[in-house]
């Protein structure tokens, strides 16, 4: 089966101890909006996509037992318009504010905030792609 050129081609995945919650707080506080939840006969997210812009995050339960797909925490990189508009969204909504709006060397105004389970958000105006010649130039 051929990828759909139009659909994104990564999506990062997260595992949290209370993923209803977290799913509550990332909406609240960010503005991810719920794509789809599955929930298991005991009521824990099995799998869940919550949509941002053009990508989508897939997070689920952590389980009781060790697994492979339980990671610690992880440091993700949102793209936004308006950093200091979101910056008050998130803060207004309780996030534990770590940088706040700051204009930095390459050129972008970015914040970062961390989710109640200790991962981190960083939210800015960069948006590097991966056809450009300064990617190409790195690889």
């Amino acid at each position: 089966m051929a990828l759909k050129p139009d659909h994104p081609t990564i999506y990062p995945t997260l595992r949290y101890a209370e993923a209803r919650a977290a799913i509550t707080f990332l909406h609240d506080a960010f503005g991810l909006t719920e794509h789809s939840v599955v929930e298991g006969p005991d009521g824990t997210i099995q799998h869940a996509e919550l949509a941002w812009g053009t990508g989508l995050i897939m997070l689920g339960s952590r389980g009781t037992e060790p697994s492979l797909w339980d990671t610690e925490h992880v440091v993700l990189y949102l793209a936004v318009d308006d950093p200091d508009a979101h910056y008050e969204r998130a803060a207004a909504a309780g996030a534990e504010i770590v940088m706040g709006p700051t204009d930095q060397p390459y050129g972008s105004r970015e914040y970062a905030a961390r989710d109640p389970e200790g991962n981190l958000w960083c939210f800015g105006t960069y948006q590097p792609r991966p056809d450009s010649e300064a990617s190409r130039a790195s690889a």
